[in-house]
């Protein structure tokens, strides 16, 4: 019976979808040990966080981020729905999009997947090379609501450069929006990246050079997993 459901829903049955569950967990945790491991120098990551805001101040003149934040701590309801998206928008919704694709719109799944896989390592490049220190820990005006738990265990806290956040919101609104056939699904999913990176610079977690660093590793995960002429050449080399 279960492997009747499965030839029935799946699109390649229970071994297919044990292996990339497997992909997926095997990956986001060796991530997320690496990444807490890359570097622990916070000297250093706060010497390139101020270096952050030194430039936002020389090319804006001002941290706007600084005002995304009081202007949400003024609504609660605001502050609320951007807490919530900071803490879900890169695992359980990216995670509930992979699936989704996986199951619905099967024929976009794999290069969506080594898109997110591919951004998340060249990500981790930059944690490991730039440490930087978020927003929330430079003592600039920010206040740090922000609670680890038990991620604290794994996770980096001076891995603000690129925003991963931003580009993984990037590629899964994107994505869907080019699945997705209802006007309302397209319209949300077009919107998305935009609300994320606002999210994430309203929580004190990023600046925007931040997201503007992720949306450049979007862009370039993308370019390499979706270009027919890099993947021939990728593959020519390993042949």
């Amino acid at each position: 019976m279960v492997a009747a459901v499965g030839r029935r829903h799946l699109p390649r049955g229970w071994s297919d979808l044990g292996r990339q569950l497997l992909i997926w967990f095997g990956f986001a945790i060796l991530y997320q040990l690496v990444r807490g491991l890359a570097d622990r120098n916070s000297s250093k990551a706060f010497d390139n966080g101020y270096h952050v805001v030194r430039i936002e101040m020389h090319v804006a003149h001002r941290l706007y981020e600084l005002t995304f934040q009081q202007f949400v701590d003024q609504r609660h309801l605001l502050e609320t729905a951007v807490s919530w998206t900071y803490w879900n928008s890169e695992f359980t919704v990216v995670g509930l999009a992979v699936l989704w694709v996986y199951l619905r719109r099967h024929e976009a799944f794999t290069k969506f997947r080594n898109s997110i896989l591919l951004a998340n390592v060249i990500g981790l490049f930059g944690y490991v090379f730039v440490p930087t220190a978020p927003p929330r820990l430079l003592g600039v005006g920010f206040v740090d609501q922000h609670r680890d738990g038990l991620i604290s265990l794994a996770a980096n806290p001076y891995a603000a450069m690129p925003s991963l956040h931003s580009a993984d919101a990037l590629i899964v609104g994107v994505v869907l929006f080019s699945v997705c056939q209802n006007w309302w699904a397209k319209a949300f999913w077009a919107a998305w990246p935009a609300w994320v990176w606002f999210a994430v610079m309203a929580t004190g977690n990023h600046f925007w050079l931040d997201c503007v660093a992720g949306i450049f590793v979007a862009i370039l995960a993308m370019a390499v997993v979706y270009n027919k002429r890099i993947r021939r050449a990728f593959a020519a080399r390993r042949s």
